[in-house]
């Protein structure tokens, strides 16, 4: 399934003011740190889905926001919930970012954020994204994306609160779409989906499309305090691989 079917399907499931989907915590927090201080920052947000990110981004002094999803609905939620909360900084359009150009060389931004984009394409059409980051972004400026943790489809169980289900092996599996599932605490879960890539493929991805720093890279998991706020939920993820991070300049 496609991801505009995927998130067109359950847009209001994503749409929400505070953290309630498992991501929100294992994942997007450690997003904004790495984000740093964004006061009058241009930010791209790709990927933006209901623009979870980009009003934390907002609320911190970014200057300008533009976020771009394949999902209209998403964008649509998207729309309605920065006029509500007033955030005029913040843009939005649905894009097809495998097809169509975003952002302008002519005026680079300071900051592009992809926040689990990738795992929506083969390698191919994230190759081609990475180019285009490349080229819209300062030379000073930064470039933070995650993705789901390449091993997590082999290691965790096809069970709550987040899993994705393999097809082959991990070498010989890359751009194969595996589907999955991630749960809100609330009991609601959301269909989602991971088109793999190894290691490998994203270190190779970056250095064809011209990046030349080494990227600094985390895998994201979930911790104590995670544990401590909600045992049943967060318990059958310890000392499991959730996601990983990955930070770098031009």
């Amino acid at each position: 399934m496609q991801a505009k079917e995927i998130y067109d399907g359950q847009a209001d499931l994503w749409v929400r003011h505070e953290p309630v989907l498992l991501s929100d915590y294992s994942a997007r927090p450690r997003v904004l740190e790495l984000c740093g201080d964004v006061t009058g920052m241009t930010i791209l947000d790709l990927g933006c889905g209901e623009g979870y990110v980009g009003r934390r981004l907002a609320e911190r002094g970014a200057a300008a926001i533009q976020g771009h999803d394949v999902s209209p609905a998403m964008i649509e939620g998207a729309r309605r919930t920065a006029s509500a909360l007033g955030l005029d900084t913040l843009s939005y359009s649905a894009t097809d970012l495998r097809q169509a150009e975003f952002g302008d060389p002519n005026a680079p931004v300071d900051l592009v954020i992809a926040v689990f984009l990738f795992n929506y394409m083969d390698t191919t059409s994230m190759s081609r994204i990475l180019s285009r980051v490349r080229s819209v972004l300062k030379p000073e400026g930064r470039f933070i994306f995650t993705v789901p943790h390449p091993l997590l489809p082999w290691i965790k169980p096809a069970q709550k609160p987040f899993y994705m289900r393999p097809e082959g092996g991990y070498l010989s599996s890359v751009d194969v779409p595996f589907p999955g599932r991630i749960w809100r605490r609330d009991g609601e879960s959301v269909e989602v989906q991971a088109v793999h890539k190894t290691f490998t493929t994203y270190f190779q991805a970056l250095q064809a499309a011209g990046f030349t720093s080494m990227p600094h890279v985390e895998e994201l998991h979930i911790t104590a305090d995670h544990v401590a706020l909600d045992p049943d939920f967060f318990g059958p993820l310890v000392d499991l691989p959730l996601h990983v991070a990955f930070s770098l300049s031009p």
